[in-house]
């Protein structure tokens, strides 16, 4: 889903959006007149032109800042961002690079002068745990001419492209942040496109990675967005941290289906009833979501400076319900402790406060929790517990409440009002209950950063009464009370109101929400008819899990016309192609063959094998994946090699290679069979060289390699030093062996960022080739200037001769015409 809509589309570094996407709705549809490819564009507006009374006025009846900190706000405001960048990967990873910047980059960029001016180096962004962020306020001129900035713009290109960079703004990557998402968590993002704040997430599922491998974490994200094409960049951004634990889907958040998986229960208190003991399927519930809405997105004004023309509090008016459904759907998808983060970045207290304070007002049960002082050396303000709403677009704020509101409209008029109760805040007493003021507010004047907000939402355990004898409360006996027991949507559920929240006199009480479905579902979304679901019993694994063999024209189960996506098929174990790969790597026994599948149209061949951990693999096993739109699941782990020479192999339906990407998470299984060690010589050969042949490296790498057969083989580059480029850590890599050369399997930009990291230099082949077209081109640029310089004299000669004549030509009309 688009994070900021209506007035803009804002999600980090965004430049991948075409202009029909830009200023669409979460459902693609025109925001007014919103749709002009300027509208989110960073050019467009001069700085004495950033004014807009309308939105000046607004914010100041919100009382949002202080009268004395009014203008340095405002001129902020006009002012670009600075540069924000994040290292990401393996927690091990990023701190070696981080080490990389911090010891190596940034020594030679702080005396630096450009056109008599010293420019100042990046530094540390001051609350980012372990100081991953970083944060640097240069001109592009000086990224361009400046050979030492145009050095680490380089390296911070390449690696951004191959996903240990991520340029990110700053208040962006707070949200994960305050989730504090650990690797046995289930996770969900709601509203994931772009994917800054997934891979952050899926960082926290990592968090025991070492620097060579991946862990298979317990735990599972499900990043979802409403946007299709979106779910694609989503889906590229994730990929630079492969996680068997990640799902990506493509739904609507407001009504995103309840999900259901096998009963993890085994052992029950006494006094369970047995109906309850015998439910074999329940609702999935998350430890960790993650809500950050789409929102009128005037905290962006910093690179949007389109808003300044445009803004609206309008704008934050319609998108309030929606903002509030999605929350309400979160805190039903919520565990008993768990954890919600809602997020905008927007300054509108209708999208902020408004909506949080309706929510926590319609369903009981949760709590804001304070987390003020989580980041040391964040700057921040406490939410607001007041606020006034404007009923139109020319800040008519005079209304102190709904109900004077709505007296003032007649009956016609009422029902078209899109106003609603909820826009207005609290009484003061509620919102001292609420603790409205446990928000956080971020101000782009506070720390020179983009205007932000966060709510942290808690869901409380339940009350442990104990009823008495012979109630209504024995008979109804909540599923709260067996411990650990998720509730189960076995009833039809119902849809959402139209974003009315439930009122505070009539709140839910915790039995209704027991016999009421948690996740509530649209009924399209609900599978006929609606009883109870049961699992079937256990089947033997080779049953439950066929050998692939497609038929011809069969449609996948659940598809229809309107998802289009590859069905997720498992393979058996003894799978030939399965039997093929634990043989040619020499998998240990502890290898999860039985979590590996293909996505592949029927009767194609099969060209990539995936693998999930056992909650994806429970998932997709127990849900119609067309039903819940599952764009993607796993990583790809398994290649099948396509070049001449593997199709001339015996065997090669089943030749198969280990790929970069998920090579982290396989090379604990591999063996010492498809294992080889080399040094730091053979490194540097195999990235100045396509294919290098293997008479051309040094013994013992030499010797270990030909004596091998043809195929993949994973290569453990050992520590060392080459000229001043230093080795810090063991390095493991993919090859591939043909009869006289290798391949290191690493597409060009991964060799050209790590010759980058390792040797200060682009050693690649596609670095020579680019520097030798370059070379071209400056040559033949010279040798144009100068055949024109050499006819400047011979054209200059002609055009006075032509100028001559022209007088005389002149002279001799003159003279007719005094004839």
């Amino acid at each position: 889903m688009a994070k900021k809509v209506t007035s803009n589309i804002d999600t980090c570094f965004n430049s991948t959006l075409t202009p029909q996407q830009k200023g669409k709705g979460p459902k693609g549809q025109k925001s007014g007149s919103r749709d002009d490819p300027a509208w989110a564009r960073t050019d467009v507006i001069e700085r004495e032109r950033m004014h807009n009374d309308r939105l000046e006025s607004y914010y100041k009846a919100q009382n949002i800042l202080p009268d004395d900190e009014w203008d340095t706000f405002l001129e902020t405001m006009r002012n670009p961002l600075p540069t924000t960048f994040r290292v990401a990967g393996s927690r091990q990873a990023a701190r070696l690079l981080n080490d990389t910047i911090k010891d190596v980059h940034v020594p030679h960029l702080g005396g630096v002068v450009f056109e008599g001016e010293a420019v100042s180096p990046p530094q540390q962004i001051p609350w980012y745990p372990e100081g991953l962020a970083w944060q640097f306020n240069v001109a592009k001129k000086v990224l361009r001419k400046s050979p030492e900035f145009k050095k680490f713009h380089n390296f911070l290109v390449f690696e951004t492209e191959v996903g240990n960079i991520s340029r990110q703004e700053a208040v962006s990557m707070l949200p994960p942040l305050f989730l504090e998402v650990e690797p046995h968590h289930r996770v969900m993002d709601m509203c994931a496109a772009p994917g800054s704040k997934t891979a952050q997430l899926l960082e926290a599922l990592h968090a025991h990675d070492t620097i060579t491998s991946s862990s298979i974490p317990s735990g599972l994200l499900i990043a979802n967005d409403s946007d299709y094409k979106r779910t694609h960049l989503l889906i590229h951004q994730s990929s630079r941290l492969p996680s068997p634990a990640l799902m990506v889907t493509n739904l609507d958040a407001s009504i995103f289906p309840a999900i259901k998986i096998p009963s993890e229960q085994t052992h029950f208190p006494a006094d369970t009833k047995a109906r309850v003991a015998a439910k074999r399927q329940y609702q999935l519930m998350f430890d960790r979501i993650l809500c950050d809405v789409p929102c009128s997105g005037d905290g962006t004004m910093r690179k949007n400076p389109g808003i300044w023309k445009h803004w609206s509090p309008m704008d934050g008016n319609g998108l309030h319900s929606l903002q509030l459904r999605i929350l309400q759907r979160a805190m039903r998808m919520l565990k008993k402790g768990g954890r919600i983060v809602y997020s905008t970045c927007s300054l509108n207290p209708v999208e902020n406060e408004a909506v949080v304070a309706a929510a926590l007002k319609s369903m009981p049960g949760f709590e804001l929790i304070d987390m003020s002082n989580h980041l040391p050396g964040l700057i921040h303000r406490p939410g607001l517990t007041s606020w006034k709403p404007t009923v139109s677009k020319d800040i008519d704020t005079s209304f102190a409440t709904y109900e004077d509101y709505i007296k003032t409209l007649d009956e016609t008029q009422r029902g078209s009002s899109k106003m609603l109760e909820s826009h207005w805040p609290p009484s003061a007493a509620e919102a001292d209950r609420l603790h409205l003021e446990r928000c956080i507010r971020i101000y782009p004047h506070l720390q020179d950063t983009g205007g932000f907000f966060i709510a942290i939402l808690q869901k409380k355990p339940p009350a442990k009464a104990v009823p008495a004898s012979g109630t209504a409360s024995e008979s109804k006996r909540s599923a709260d009370a067996v411990e650990g027991l998720d509730k189960s949507d076995v009833k039809k559920p119902k849809l959402d109101s139209d974003a009315q929240p439930v009122r505070p006199e009539e709140p839910q009480s915790q039995n209704d929400e027991a016999e009421e479905p948690e996740g509530e579902l649209p009924e399209e979304a609900v599978e006929e008819p609606a009883s109870p679901m049961e699992v079937d019993q256990a089947k033997p694994e080779a049953s439950a899990e066929p050998k692939i063999r497609f038929k011809k024209g069969k449609t996948a189960e659940g598809a229809s016309a309107h998802f289009k996506e590859n069905p997720y098929t498992f393979i058996a174990p003894d799978d030939p192609i399965i039997k093929a790969c634990i043989e040619n790597f020499d998998l240990s026994a502890d290898f999860p063959a039985s979590n590996t599948l293909v996505r592949n149209p029927a009767g194609d061949t099969v060209r990539s094998l995936y693998m999930v951990n056992d909650v994806v693999k429970s998932i997709i096993q127990h849900n119609d994946f067309a039903r819940i739109r599952l764009m993607t699941a796993g990583t790809k782990v398994f290649g099948k090699q396509e070049g001449t020479e593997a199709k001339r192999a015996p065997g090669n339906d089943t030749h198969f290679r280990v790929l970069a990407e998920g090579l982290p998470v396989v090379l604990p299984y591999i063996g010492a069979k498809a294992v080889v060690h080399a040094d730091f010589a053979a490194l540097k050969i195999l990235l100045e060289t396509y294919y290098p042949l293997t008479s051309g490296f040094a013994d013992p790498f030499r010797s270990m390699i030909e004596a091998k057969p043809n195929g993949s083989y994973v290569v453990r580059f050992q520590p060392g030093q080459l000229g001043t480029a230093i080795l810090a850590h063991e390095l493991v890599l993919p090859i591939w062996k043909s009869n006289v050369s290798l391949t290191l399997m690493l597409d060009k930009r991964a060799k050209s960022a790590l010759s980058l990291r390792i040797f200060g230099e682009d050693i690649t082949t596609m670095a020579r080739e680019a520097a030798a077209k370059k070379r071209q081109q400056n040559q033949a640029a010279a040798s144009d200037a100068a055949a024109a310089a050499a006819s400047a004299p011979e054209a200059e000669a002609e055009a006075e001769a032509e100028a001559g004549n022209e007088e005389e030509a002149d002279g001799q009309e003159d003279d007719v015409v005094e004839e």
